[in-house]
């Protein structure tokens, strides 16, 4: 999977769809046709309330790009916006929340890129496509999320003292995906996501069997170049254009 998605959809809306009884402001959350490497991301997670003891579902702005708790400092995060499925549950950055700290990226679709090679009066380049669920729905993107305590801040309880952070797990792409590029997000059913969530379930084994096949077909858009950059966002990032690899892509795409 490479490093950008869209995610549209409010926070009203994910928290009623996911089922979860707490979630940010709007303003913490804005839509984005373009989101990237250490941006806020929706994320949907399940902790235990203090005060209560019960198991609270949570929808919660993170930033995507996972620091290690033992990390000296946060730079490394724009590294980690991805974690392997085969290998998350033994890599140091990873295990510890493979085993405890699980969440989902509730996402509109992904982008990929394929190289063009150069041609008559064209240079090379990289074609953006846009992936996504047939129906339109949300992609539940599997993912984990680590806390990373700021030293500089002096009290706990202050909110600045805290980094919240979080990775997309990623499996051999199938399908339409695997033609535009060998990995994509491990995307869950709803029917597991409780299982993904419960930070009870804490044995790497049992975990790992909560992943199974991506959930569901994907279909391919080729998707104008103007997503390369960061600075663009919007909807018209979404509008088909033609696709210059038709015998790559095979054409499955809408």
């Amino acid at each position: 999977m490479c490093g950008r998605f869209v995610s549209t959809t409010t926070p009203p809306d994910l928290a009623e769809l996911l089922r979860a009884s707490v979630w940010p402001s709007a303003e913490a959350l804005a839509p984005s046709w373009n989101v990237a490497p250490t941006d806020p991301v929706p994320s949907v997670l399940e902790r235990v309330d203090h005060e209560t003891g019960e198991i609270v579902r949570q929808l919660r702005s993170l930033r995507w790009g996972l620091v290690p708790s033992w990390s000296k400092d946060p730079g490394s995060g724009a590294r980690m916006i991805n974690a392997r499925v085969e290998t998350a549950h033994e890599k140091p950055a990873f295990r510890k929340a493979f085993k405890e700290r699980r969440c989902v990226v509730p996402s509109d679709g992904y982008y990929e890129w394929r190289p063009v090679p150069a041609g008559e009066g064209r240079k090379a380049y990289k074609q953006p496509y846009y992936l996504h669920r047939p129906d339109g729905g949300l992609l539940l993107m599997a993912g984990l999320y680590e806390f990373w305590r700021d030293r500089t801040v002096a009290e706990d309880d202050d909110p600045a003292a805290w980094l919240v952070t979080c990775t997309v797990l990623t499996t051999e792409a199938t399908d339409a995906a695997g033609r535009i590029h060998d990995r994509m997000p491990v995307t869950l059913s709803p029917d597991a996501l409780d299982a993904w969530l419960d930070p009870t379930v804490t044995d790497p084994g049992e975990v790992r069997d909560l992943l199974h096949a991506p959930a569901g077909e994907l279909l391919v858009r080729p998707v104008a170049t103007t997503v390369n950059s960061v600075r663009n966002d919007g909807p018209q990032l979404l509008e088909p254009v033609a696709d210059p690899l038709p015998e790559v892509t095979g054409g499955h795409y809408v």
